[in-house]
């Protein structure tokens, strides 16, 4: 353009229509939580550009559904946590057979303290109470031969072979009644034959009176799974009346709860399992014929509140779950929970005919419903007016409706 007379360079003045307010965020706080998942806080206001300036404006003239959230989640690390315990104690008798317990405690690695147990359910926890022996009591007149402390479980051992012995009845909830005397049994090995049939009906069934006596031995599936259940408000103890498991050959005896989870094999007898909620699930898994154990369950009042006023069980076979929950002072809790507890050789369906969780595409507000499948500790969550169909792996659910 050389050759070309270049014009002169002049500005002009122009003016649009003012920009619109604007939501402005500053950067989020920090965490708060060292490890795990965490919220930070963000400021949010609604600012407008005026002759170059941003101006402070009501939030009202700022788009309402567009307004960012004020705490956003943050994860710092991923928290890692431990079963730790104390000594054990001293034995429970001065003579003869007794148990020792100890205290478990889930530890942050981070900072050494204690934190809610709930941090370490998932991971496996040695045994809190075991037999111990303090020697022959004076009053004996002989050494006792193997297993003689246990003569009382020995002859509750029938009721639970004739416990077993009616068809057992999911659908109603009923648990088997006792059937009749010894004498009533028939000549000639029918007692034999009723145990044998009996023995097959104890496994993959949920027991929901308050105590009962469950006989696992002799069962003819590697894996016998049973589970228990009471209202909540209760907890269930459970003692190992007697033991035949082959520890060597891999034979093992498990416990887990919300709130626990046992593993063990040696020691067994006389051993004392606290669920710490109101359902208990035990598996044994034994390899060598006719092995197996001998349980004795107790429910009673929690001495712990491990649930919220709005929470609610269900046992199955089926049943209609309504939220929110109106509690009797009118008061309505932000996240209640529903658990559902089914036997083991049983699964869940939920299907959800009616949901409003507000706006469909708004997940910014803290409304929705949680599944969890127990078994496998999956979650799925469901938002807006979704009308879903979910089914679990196992017997086990958990419902958590927010807010």
């Amino acid at each position: 353009c050389q050759p070309v007379p270049k014009p002169e360079s002049r500005v002009e003045v122009c003016e649009l229509n003012p920009c619109p307010p604007r939501w402005k965020v500053t950067p989020a706080g920090p965490c708060s939580s060292s490890c795990g998942l965490g919220l930070a806080v963000q400021l949010v206001t609604c600012v407008q550009i005026l002759h170059g300036q941003e101006v402070l404006q009501e939030e009202h003239l700022c788009p309402v559904a567009e307004k960012p959230l004020t705490s956003v989640p943050c994860v710092i690390r991923t928290c890692s946590y431990e079963w730790s315990f104390s000594e054990w104690s001293e034995c429970s008798t001065s003579c003869g057979n007794g148990i020792q317990t100890r205290q478990d405690f889930c530890l942050s690695s981070l900072t050494h303290k204690p934190v809610n147990p709930l941090f370490c359910r998932r991971f496996p926890k040695a045994i809190v109470v075991r037999g111990c022996s303090a020697g022959p009591c004076p009053e004996q007149e002989g050494p006792l031969s193997p297993g003689a402390e246990l003569q009382p479980a020995t002859a509750a051992t029938h009721l639970t072979t004739a416990a077993a012995a009616p068809e057992h009845r999911h659908e109603d909830l009923d648990v088997p009644l006792p059937a009749g005397p010894r004498e009533q049994t028939k000549p000639g090995g029918g007692e034999e034959d009723m145990a044998k049939k009996c023995f097959l009906r104890v496994c993959g069934n949920l027991f929901l009176n308050a105590t009962g006596i469950i006989n696992m031995t002799g069962v003819e599936s590697r894996d016998c799974t049973v589970a228990i259940g009471r209202p909540l408000r209760e907890e269930i103890s459970v003692t190992i009346l007697e033991s035949s498991l082959n520890c060597s050959a891999g034979e093992v005896l498990l416990f887990s709860g919300r709130m626990m989870w046992r593993t063990g094999c040696r020691k067994l007898p006389l051993s004392l399992i606290n669920s710490r909620t109101n359902t208990l699930i035990v598996k044994q898994r034994v390899v060598l014929p006719g092995n197996g154990v001998i349980l004795q369950y107790n429910s009673r009042t929690a001495t712990k509140k491990y649930y919220q006023d709005c929470d609610q069980q269900l046992f199955g076979p089926q049943g209609e779950i309504v939220n929110p929950v109106q509690l009797p002072d009118q008061r309505q809790e932000l996240v209640c929970r529903t658990f559902i507890t089914v036997a083991p050789r049983q699964r869940i369906s939920i299907r959800a005919l009616n949901a409003d969780l507000g706006p469909e595409g708004n997940h910014s507000h803290f409304n929705y419903i949680l599944v969890r499948d127990v078994s496998t500790m999956k979650t799925v969550v469901f938002h807006g007016k979704q009308q879903f169909l979910w089914q679990s792996t196992g017997s086990q659910a958990e419902i958590e409706f927010h807010e």
